[in-house]
């Protein structure tokens, strides 16, 4: 094979920095030879690498390893990994005990090869490295004592958040999109304010927020007449109206924001997630740790304070040890994707009409109940997605459950029955699922390849289903039983990664779907400008998926 230039100089752990070339071609100094078992009956043999494991934990880190895969170096009596590094070099590691051995590395010379490398990967992190050294051991300690869990507990986040990454937002009747920069563009209604353009006036071009220039923005959130921004430091934004709540009775929240503000409760926080609900408001701290705003009168979310109470209070019970992971938010209930030693679990509060709590009951949850479905179905979830009245979870193995509400056909079990429990959309079961939305009474998945499905209320034309019929329309506001393959989307010959729909009962539904070029193209209701889409004459809706104006790579 011919022989590779030079290669660039590359900055290893504890080495000083010097071409590859340079460390490999060495001599090696004296050590004693270390006996590794191969697979089968071979014979054994030598593993002179033993002798310069930095190479080791470059190559751990640099692969970007799974911490399963991690914890299998440790556990396996024999592992045999083949790892293409650099000039396709290929390394052959094997023996559990030299990976479970203190590798004497700084910072803590107590570690092994496989936890140094998991912190090393914890440390390319955004939210873990402006950590102090205090709230890293302490976030090490709540999720089980290991950097292999604490990697697992960033990881997970990173996937069912899109956190650093681009997104879109489709609120009740406005649009908020990010950049993979950290740039902000919003567009639709403004009566509040909620464009945070410093005006009320409605924008159907997508318009930069101005005053957010040099803040990194990670994070969106969108409610009825509100938005909720969070920076890569931690600090949360606001604008629209002036509550974190509506009331039950009555209206609330008359004051109007126009422009991003600080919100003050939350300084002392450092915040990674928010999600609005109707009544009440819900934030992630970086820790994992779940605060709500409002809804508290009677302790329907285990606190008793007013409702317009705009002081953050932690959701207590059963996650107070426990690091979340994700939150979604319905109409009057939370949930909370929780990442324990043991695996991924889900968590509900509030109200269980419809059976939406997915306990197998319609009694309201007062404090956060572990749903013990997913136990039962031996499926570890990865995504939750929380609608108006129904919710859906993506599990690791790429089956969708849903549950609560089954108007419209929005569970996708054929019929428009409730479930109490989650259940197993069977019709998806040749589809590996890797994300799932939810609105008012609709539900979006994404495969693992990049197709979309859809089903529920077909008002507003926001399901992208267009049939066409004698009129060359087709009836596009169909109420769809069971997920349909969303043609549309399909032939753009795009691969989607995310889709966000309106949550809201009070707003006609509109549809984003984010390429993974960071393409953004919008369908549905557009009267207020939300689509980002100047429509023409009378025009209120648009039935086919069409390409919003603006980069999100």
């Amino acid at each position: 094979m011919p022989q590779p230039a030079e290669p660039p100089t590359i900055q290893y752990h504890n080495i000083p920095d010097q071409p590859i070339t340079a460390i490999v071609a060495s001599p090696l100094p004296t050590f004693q030879r270390q006996q590794r078992h191969c697979f089968g009956d071979s014979s054994p043999g030598e593993f002179p690498l033993s002798a310069n494991p930095s190479i080791v934990l470059h190559v751990l880190t640099a692969c970007n390893l799974d911490p399963q895969d991690l914890a299998k170096l440790e556990a396996s009596s024999a592992m045999l990994i083949y790892l293409h590094f650099i000039c396709e070099v290929v390394l052959e590691i094997a023996t559990c005990s030299f990976f479970r051995q203190p590798a004497n590395f700084a910072p803590d010379f107590a570690l092994s090869l496989s936890e140094l490398a998991a912190l090393d990967m914890c440390q390319k992190r955004a939210i873990f490295r402006p950590m102090s050294t205090e709230q890293r051991q302490d976030l090490k300690q709540r999720c089980g004592g290991s950097w292999k869990l604490v990697l697992r507990y960033l990881l997970a986040g990173e996937a069912c958040c899109r956190r650093e990454k681009s997104q879109a937002i489709a609120g009740p009747g406005h649009s908020i999109a990010v950049t993979s920069k950290g740039a902000v563009y919003s567009f639709g209604s403004n009566s509040s304010g909620q464009l945070g353009h410093g005006t009320t006036e409605e924008e159907w071009r997508p318009r930069p927020i101005r005053s957010l220039q040099g803040i990194r923005i990670i994070q969106a959130a969108a409610g009825a007449g509100r938005t909720m921004l969070i920076s890569d430091a931690g600090q949360v934004y606001a604008f629209g109206k002036d509550s974190f709540g509506e009331a039950e009775y009555g209206v609330q929240g008359s004051k109007t924001v126009t422009a991003p503000q600080l919100v003050e409760s939350l300084k002392n926080i450092f915040v990674v997630q928010a999600a609005i609900g109707n009544f009440f408001t819900a934030v992630l701290s970086r820790e994992g740790r779940v605060y709500t705003f409002s809804w508290g009168s009677d302790g329907k979310l285990g606190h008793h304070t007013d409702p317009s109470d705009v002081e953050p209070h932690p959701l207590l019970g059963a996650l107070e040890d426990i690091p979340v992971v994700q939150i979604a938010a319905g109409y009057c209930y939370l949930l909370c994707l929780a990442c324990q030693p043991s695996g991924m679990s889900v968590y509900s509060v509030g109200c269980g009409l419809g059976g939406k709590l997915g306990h197998g009951s319609r009694t309201d949850e007062k404090f956060p109940r572990l749903i013990e479905q997913f136990r039962l179905l031996n499926l570890q979830p990865m995504v939750v997605a929380a609608g108006a009245w129904h919710a859906a979870v993506v599990g690791r193995d790429g089956r969708v459950c849903t549950w609560g509400w089954g108007r419209y056909g929005c569970l996708g079990h054929g019929n428009e029955e409730c479930e109490s429990v989650p259940k197993v959309v069977e019709s998806l079961a040749n589809v590996k699922a890797v994300h799932v939305a939810t609105g008012d009474y609709t539900t979006f998945v994404v495969s693992d390849d990049g197709d979309v499905y859809s089903f529920g209320c077909g008002e507003s034309a926001s399901l992208g289903h267009n049939p066409a019929g004698n009129d060359g329309q087709g009836n596009r506001h169909a109420n769809v039983l069971s997920p349909e393959l969303v043609v549309s989307l399909k032939q753009i010959n795009e691969r989607v990664v995310q889709i966000s729909l309106t949550n809201s009962i009070y707003w006609n539904a509109h549809t984003f779907a984010l390429t993974e070029s960071g393409k953004l193209y919008a369908f549905g209701a557009g009267d207020k400008g939300q689509l980002g889409i100047e429509l023409v004459a009378n025009q209120t809706e648009r039935g086919n998926p069409e390409r919003v104006d603006i980069d999100l790579s």
